[in-house]
């Protein structure tokens, strides 16, 4: 990877990354989560309405932050590993773990969700993250220009004398 983070190649990278996690998520909720949610609490009124400029609106914000996560987290792991498999396994399951085990530990703990759904939602989005991070790393290896693609070499790790 390019030791020099540059912003417009993570801009683009991430609004089109973006793409992918928009419809994971979309998949996730309305396929699994939201009857899930719905019958588990039946009691809160409207629960699941999406529809909303509101609730759009911090949709929105929420899959624009995973995403920038994402590409991130897969950037950080790239300049010490390089661009391969280690990196796109490390930060897809780092993600997935900071903040859908989180969220969904979490949530369950305070009796928000069953623990039913957890433990399907959670491999649902473990594929979501990994397949995020692979999208990323092979859009980082076209933003090398072409005599740097093949001449790539990974950021030495501090105090190590081999690759």
């Amino acid at each position: 990877m390019n030791n020099k983070f540059v912003v417009k190649d993570f801009i683009l990278i991430t609004l089109i990354t973006s793409l992918w996690v928009n419809i994971a998520e979309l998949v996730r909720y309305f396929g699994y989560v939201r009857p899930q949610m719905q019958e588990y609490l039946a009691v809160i009124p409207d629960m699941g309405k999406i529809w909303d400029p509101q609730i759009l609106a911090v949709w929105g914000f929420w899959d624009t932050l995973l995403t920038v996560l994402y590409v991130l987290l897969f950037w950080l792991c790239a300049q010490v590993f390089g661009n391969n498999g280690k990196a796109v396994a490390i930060s897809g399951l780092m993600s997935w773990a900071f903040v859908f085990v989180l969220y969904w530990t979490a949530t369950a703990n305070m009796f928000l969700a069953s623990w039913t759904t957890v433990f399907v939602a959670l491999p649902m989005a473990l594929v979501e993250t990994l397949v995020a991070s692979y999208i990323a790393s092979k859009l980082y290896l076209r933003s090398l220009s072409p005599e740097r693609r093949f001449n790539y070499h990974p950021v030495r790790p501090i105090g190590s004398d081999k690759i």
